[in-house]
């Protein structure tokens, strides 16, 4: 067992692999914990497209001495907080409560982590509720067109496929495979604990370390592929009243140096109320409720992009002014007060979510499984401050580059020579 200390973040590696991160934040009462597992959506193949997220289901279905009933009950009991989500890349499951129920936190948290049964009767009922979740995205444009978007963009790749699977996967997957995939995919060195707010490390690791290296080194699995994105058009035709679009590009992975100038480019073509495509599309013209840009950075690779949801007579012309307004930071350099302001933004959002036991226990994981160390807030905000014009300017010359926009539409709109003759930078 190792341990690395870093004032109020402290870090133990047990002997198996599995990482410990606490950070104390001895002025407020709770404390937030998750149980992360490096593994997500990308690293099934497509006969397993939905497992790692069929899991996060099932984690709370049971275990050798708990019902789901139980584990519900017990949470409830402690005014505790729980949950679990899927990405692409991890899963975790996580819950907050008081201070003074850490113990039986930890204690309920683990044993569903270590001890789930998977029981086929249980799988059976989780089953048709899984395929509700995947109808319900489907019923909301607003959350389906990033699922289009993702698949148009990254092809083939599991970068590509919802993380929820298909209906065909779902329907099929039966308590053995659901148990191998686990066994196959939660090994030691790809997990890590993470935990902030009123706790001692040391009691920390008296409470979990010991549940934890039980865990057995597995066999290893296969790397990761590296996708290329692609430039495509894909128009999905549907009976809405408005037209949902997304044009994806090139982006950053969350390693990349560049990664700090790229978070202050999204906030200044569509991150918040002052940027640009707001501005422009919402507030100057009033062609869209909903319009902005978002980042999809992974551990080798990401994506830009853009969402607007319009009027399908509008849509067109919305598409244009979101190109224009991308051509024109690849060819004019932002002045420094632009820049300036999308500076104290970002920084105002990361000291207000430096107060959240629950966002500080997320920032350690992340570092840990990206970066393998925890970087202090203030040599973020050192980073950010030194972002130049010439550096927003380059960035936006690298990624915004025709052979790599995509384009995705789902609406009542089939116009796909139109969108041709304007998808150009």
């Amino acid at each position: 067992m190792t341990r690395k200390t870093n004032q109020t973040v402290n870090k133990t590696i047990l002997d198996n692999g599995v990482r410990i991160l606490t950070k104390r934040m001895s002025h407020v009462r709770s404390v937030s914990m998750g149980v992360w597992v490096n593994v997500g959506a990308r690293d099934e193949t497509s006969t397993e497209n939905g497992l790692s997220h069929f899991i996060e289901h099932m984690i709370f279905k049971g275990t050798k001495k708990r019902t789901a009933f139980q584990i519900a009950k017990e949470f409830d009991a402690i005014g505790g907080q729980t949950n679990a989500f899927t990405t692409m890349e991890n899963t975790c499951y996580h819950a907050k409560i008081m201070e003074t129920h850490l113990e039986t936190m930890v204690d309920i948290l683990f044993d569903i982590f270590l001890n789930s049964k998977f029981d086929v009767d249980e799988v059976e009922k989780e089953r048709p509720v899984i395929l509700q979740e995947i109808g319900m995205v489907e019923d909301s444009p607003e959350e389906y067109i990033h699922v289009l978007s993702g698949k148009a963009y990254w092809g083939d790749n599991p970068l590509g496929r919802s993380i929820l699977g298909t209906r065909e996967n779902i329907i099929g997957f039966s308590s053995k495979d659901i148990k191998n995939f686990f066994h196959l995919f939660y090994q030691p060195n790809r997990i890590v604990i993470s935990a902030a707010g009123n706790l001692e490390h040391k009691r920390f690791i008296d409470i979990v370390g010991s549940a934890f290296e039980s865990i057995r080194p597995g066999d290893g699995f296969p790397d990761r592929i590296t996708p290329s994105g692609r430039s495509t058009i894909n128009l999905h035709a549907k009976e809405l009243e408005q037209a949902h679009i997304c044009i994806g590009t090139k982006g950053l992975s969350i390693i990349d140096s560049r990664r700090y100038v790229f978070s202050l480019f999204n906030t200044i073509l569509g991150g918040n109320m002052s940027s640009r495509l707001f501005q422009e599309i919402r507030e100057r013209r009033g062609l869209a409720y909903s319009v902005f840009s978002f980042i999809s950075s992974f551990a080798d690779t990401g994506m830009f992009g853009v969402y607007v949801g319009v009027d399908p007579k509008k849509a067109i012309m919305s598409t244009e002014l979101i190109l224009n307004e991308m051509r024109k930071l690849k060819e004019t350099r932002i002045d420094s007060t632009e820049l300036h302001d999308a500076k104290e933004y970002t920084k105002g959002n990361l000291l207000l979510a430096s107060e959240s036991v629950d966002s500080q226990m997320i920032r350690l994981a992340q570092n840990e499984i990206h970066l393998k160390h925890y970087i202090p807030l203030q040599e973020i905000i050192d980073k950010i401050e030194s972002v130049t014009e010439d550096e927003i300017l380059d960035l936006a010359k690298s990624l915004f580059q025709k052979d790599q926009l995509a384009l995705t539409m789902l609406g009542p709109v089939d116009d796909e020579k139109s969108f041709k003759n304007i998808l150009a930078l």
